[in-house]
């Protein structure tokens, strides 16, 4: 008989949620966009060809919110 997930050691729920995630983000381009999604999509798209603001770097990001916490 399978052991129940939630009976599980917590290391190990979390090593199977990672390697769902995982799974998951390998196959992202089999998900079809909503057509909210798609409206959001061409919006930002838009947006960017009339600004050309790219936006902030990753790291600037991340070393705000660090700085914040």
């Amino acid at each position: 008989m399978a052991t129940p997930v939630l009976d599980l050691p917590l290391a190990e729920r979390l090593k199977l949620v990672e390697d769902i995630w995982d799974s998951i983000a390998v196959e992202q381009e089999h998900l079809p966009l909503t057509s909210d999604q798609r409206v959001e999509l061409d919006r930002r798209l838009d947006e960017f060809e009339v600004d050309g603001d790219p936006g902030d770097l990753a790291g600037d990001v991340l070393t705000r919110i660090r700085k914040s916490l």
